[in-house]
């Protein structure tokens, strides 16, 4: 009798969670389970959010928050009215010990109506975010010859996972942090020791796992916006306070020294080949536009950079984002570092507020002739590739333009593309809408990056042939 009862209680499934990520608060509420479907208490969503009451009178239960939004349900409908609306909740709603509760599917429609901001529901891993408060990273793999390899997860805000490691494997899990997925939720980096790493969410928590053929551990920098994997026995301090590793070839921030050149030596890091060099617009004293109160451009073309690395890479183009950290970055600095990276093709990120969709720039030459000899003229060093460049932004047109994302395709003396000797083009997104917020979505944000880069995939051959 006690090894079955062990039996059975080792056999129950854990209590499901909804993780609610917001400015305000972070928190988790428990589901319950009615006719096949969750539900969770509609006023425990909102308490933490604003000032919130709610009485019932018979079937019906009325909900007031922030004093100005009401909300009237009763028992049994699967309509509410909120401000005078008709809601859709998608199943029945049930009052149990005097709780109102609602359908988890129902939040997504629901909730804006009551709060008047963005919500985004991850239904099937019980994950709830409000606003844009999502926290991204990247992750890139370095080699040394007598350290083997090091994968590298940068974040934008502090993580703190718990770190498990099992035969093959080695997974994070981000119970409180509102973490997204990449652009793509299986990362590749042609390693054997370190071949890929995975994304995937379940009952209100985010997961990496690493997937590892020889023993790994993790390591974390003392701000918590950096995690290192890499063998136990050649595991490298944690980075700094506030410091921004970087992968070999990435140019340092200013007052940071740059990495040493490759060389052949043993014990220097191998030096990777980029076919794609993205650049996030902007960055540092130059926030861009100011894109609402609270966004500033150079802040959406860091995270437009990095989705759009992901999707490159997962398309097996390796992609350098030039500037990867809120560094001040001159357009002559990005146009020396681009060159001398010799990459096929670089692509500059921006974001705009007005106009809808997509504009795909190429370089507006001032007037001149083609250079002779090895040397080639500054403003005009864009001329030799300017028909590839033109060539790979038509590509980038016709892919968005079959994802129904109004595009527009321009030429324009916008620095830093007529000082690049190889393929250059310039991307700016502006919402689809006239909601500013749209720009940090980031299935948005993936919507776009996934054309660009499946665009680049497709013209590979001819940019690589015309390096």
């Amino acid at each position: 009798m006690i090894l079955l009862c062990a039996l059975v209680l080792s056999a129950a499934a854990p209590e499901k969670h909804l993780a609610v990520f917001s400015v305000a608060a972070n928190y988790s509420l428990p589901l319950v389970q009615h006719d096949g479907r969750e539900y969770v208490g509609l006023l425990e969503v909102l308490e933490p959010l604003g000032k919130v009451s709610a009485r019932s009178d018979g079937p019906r239960w009325r909900l007031r928050y922030n004093n100005n939004v009401e909300g009237d349900f009763q028992v049994g409908k699967t309509h509410a009215r909120v401000q005078g609306r008709d809601a859709d909740l998608a199943g029945k709603f049930l009052v149990e010990n005097n709780r109102g509760l609602v359908p988890v599917s129902a939040l997504a429609s629901l909730l804006p109506r009551f709060l008047g901001g963005p919500v985004s529901l991850h239904e099937g891993s019980g994950r709830l975010f409000i606003g844009s408060v999502g926290t991204h990273f990247t992750a890139s793999l370095s080699m040394s010859a007598d350290s083997g390899p090091r994968l590298v997860f940068r974040f934008t805000a502090p993580v703190n996972p718990t770190v498990a490691t099992e035969p093959g494997a080695l997974r994070m899990t981000f119970p409180r942090e509102p973490l997204v997925a990449p652009a793509s939720p299986t990362l590749t980096f042609g390693n054997k020791a370190i071949p890929s790493a995975i994304y995937s969410e379940s009952n209100g928590a985010a997961v990496v796992t690493v997937n590892a053929t020889i023993p790994v551990m993790a390591t974390f920098s003392s701000d918590g916006r950096t995690v290192t994997i890499s063998a136990p026995s050649t595991t490298v301090s944690t980075a700094p306070q506030n410091a921004n590793p970087l992968t070999p070839g990435e140019p340092a921030s200013p007052g940071q020294p740059a990495p040493a050149a490759p060389s052949t030596t043993p014990g220097t890091p191998v030096a990777r080949r980029y076919f794609a060099v993205v650049d996030a617009s902007h960055g540092g004293d130059d926030k861009g536009e100011t894109l609402s109160a609270s966004l500033f451009e150079k802040d959406v073309t860091v995270a437009l950079a990095r989705s759009l690395r992901q999707e490159l890479e997962s398309r097996g183009i390796p992609t350098l984002v030039l500037r990867d950290s809120d560094a001040n970055l001159s357009v002559d600095q990005r146009a020396v570092f681009a060159n001398a990276d010799h990459a096929a093709i670089y692509i500059a990120v921006h974001a705009a507020s007005n106009g809808h969709g997509v504009r795909v720039y190429t370089a507006l030459l001032p007037f001149g002739g083609d250079d002779r000899g090895n040397f080639r003229t500054w403003t005009t060093a864009q001329h030799a590739s300017l028909a590839i460049s033109q060539s790979a932004a038509a590509a980038v047109t016709a892919e968005l333009q079959k994802r129904q994302i109004p595009v527009r395709s321009l030429t324009a003396p916008l620095r830093p593309l007529n000082n690049l000797i190889g393929a250059a083009i310039a991307v700016e997104v502006a919402p689809q809408g006239s909601d500013s917020s749209q720009l940090t979505a980031p299935d948005y944000q993936q919507l776009v990056t996934s054309a660009v880069a499946t665009a680049i995939a497709a013209t590979r051959d001819q940019l690589g042939g015309a390096q």
